[in-house]
């Protein structure tokens, strides 16, 4: 490593960090600068840090979250650190460049306290359903897999972002898009343009609305939510920056869906769907998702994330008629890194991953009931 010297450095330019991660190949909206500032809000502080070579130039990045831990709702005197789909690395077929990132974030958790540091590099593992005919390993996924298992790493059992995804490649023409999709969705495309569902582009004045229809989709499909000024703040801070957008689909003048997609660096993500009871029978989920698709595709964006696959490929799964309708629009499953977790405190570790599976099954049930009171309030 004598002739790869790696200097380490806090960057607190928005602009720049920006602009040295939107180079880095695994590349993630998750390790902005607007997320960043975006949890700030949020009890968590930033470390933003940049590694470079002897010749100055960037070869790793993280965007560190840090807060403090806690047990139901009491701050203990321990910390815990996340970097959220990083950290980011120009070259993983590098050794010595990722062993020593790695090794100086270890050490920053010890450094810091933290009770444990938690990373997910936003790199595959594998393409498509394991088992099926067209399932492929990652061998730089699978490599790494390997390095982590022998030092120190131990794969999280709180997965934060989804393991598996769905991705839908843009490089297309709009005529070779359609006709990758599943029969049955490009009917149901043209059937909700004949029942004459519309689908417009959102601004800041439809936060509300989009926090009802969440509210209710939240509801309807028993996931938990937070309050709307949460919402309100992450959708409009990224639409301020220009890298957020909704897309709302009516009927009559009726919102009846709409989806918030976020982008960066030519990659977008489908990261908020809602949707109402009524007119659904018109499909206006698929209008809504082959507008938004055309607009990120005009704009120049070459993926878009739809966010989210089963953990296991079954129908009892219960992201299983998700994946169904996400499949049906083209999209190839992508089976990700994941989280995993450098214990630095081992003891205290154990411990709290023990409690805190527990605590969080007692508090979503706790947020399902308010959302309910709160919509039928």
């Amino acid at each position: 490593m004598s002739n790869q010297l790696i200097t380490q450095e806090n960057v607190w330019n928005g602009e720049a960090w920006n602009e040295i991660i939107s180079t880095f190949p695994y590349n993630h909206i998750l390790q902005t600068w607007e997320w960043g500032q975006f949890k700030s809000r949020y009890e968590w502080k930033i470390i933003p840090k940049i590694w470079r070579d002897a010749s100055n130039r960037p070869v790793a990045a993280a965007m560190v979250l840090e807060r403090a831990a806690t047990i139901r709702g009491i701050s203990l005197p321990l910390r815990i650190m996340y970097v959220p789909k990083g950290p980011l690395i120009v070259n993983w077929e590098q050794l010595h460049v990722y062993q020593r990132i790695l090794e100086d974030l270890k050490q920053l958790a010890c450094i810091k306290g933290a009770l444990f540091l938690k990373v997910d590099p936003d790199i595959p593992l594998g393409y498509g359903i394991p088992g099926s005919q067209d399932y492929e390993v990652d061998l730089l996924g699978k490599e790494l897999a390997n390095f982590f298992r022998g030092n120190g790493w131990i794969p999280s059992s709180e997965q934060i972002q989804f393991q598996n995804t769905v991705i839908l490649d843009l490089e297309a023409d709009e005529d070779e898009l359609l006709a990758s999709m599943k029969q049955k969705t490009r009917y149901n495309v043209r059937l909700a343009k004949r029942k004459g569902v519309q689908v417009r582009t959102g601004s800041k004045s439809d936060l509300g609305l989009l926090y009802q229809m969440y509210v209710e989709t939240a509801v309807r499909d028993g996931f938990v939510i937070r309050s709307q000024e949460y919402y309100s703040t992450l959708w409009s801070s990224f639409m301020d920056a220009e890298m957020a957008k909704p897309f709302i689909a009516e009927v009559e003048g009726q919102a009846v869906a709409a989806v918030v997609v976020f982008k960066f660096a030519g990659k977008a993500i489908y990261m908020f769907g809602m949707s109402r009871e009524s007119h659904r029978e018109k499909m206006p989920n698929y209008l809504l998702q082959w507008e938004a698709t055309r607009w990120l595709k005009s704009i120049g964006c070459h993926e878009y994330d739809l966010w989210g696959a089963p953990d296991t490929f079954d129908q009892e799964d219960p992201l299983w008629g998700v994946y169904r309708f996400k499949e049906g629009l083209g999209g190839k499953v992508v089976r990700k890194f994941g989280a995993w977790d450098y214990p630095a405190r081992p003891g205290f570790y154990r411990l709290y991953t023990e409690i805190m599976p527990r605590l969080l099954s007692v508090l979503r049930k706790r947020g399902s009931a308010r959302i309910q009171q709160a919509l039928d309030g």
